[in-house]
């Protein structure tokens, strides 16, 4: 997909007419929201926020530990 996206921008650099611009735009967006960069956010899931927080005082906990004791 990245290459598709890649592709769509080169398009969107070169095109020529208004028309050309609004169609390699589209295929740009379909690429970004294919790749998670566009469309709906994936953060705003009624989660808590625990960014910042020690591994051990998250819901993360004992896969964080899993992740430890493998090392």
């Amino acid at each position: 997909m990245i290459k598709q996206l890649m592709q769509a921008r080169m398009t969107a650099r070169d095109a020529g007419d208004e028309a050309a611009q609004r169609a390699a735009a589209e295929r740009v967006l379909a690429a970004k929201t294919a790749l998670g960069e566009a469309g709906p956010v994936w953060w705003d899931d009624d989660a808590p926020d625990v960014s910042g927080l020690d591994p051990e005082q998250t819901p993360y906990a004992e896969w964080w530990r899993s992740i430890a004791a493998d090392s």
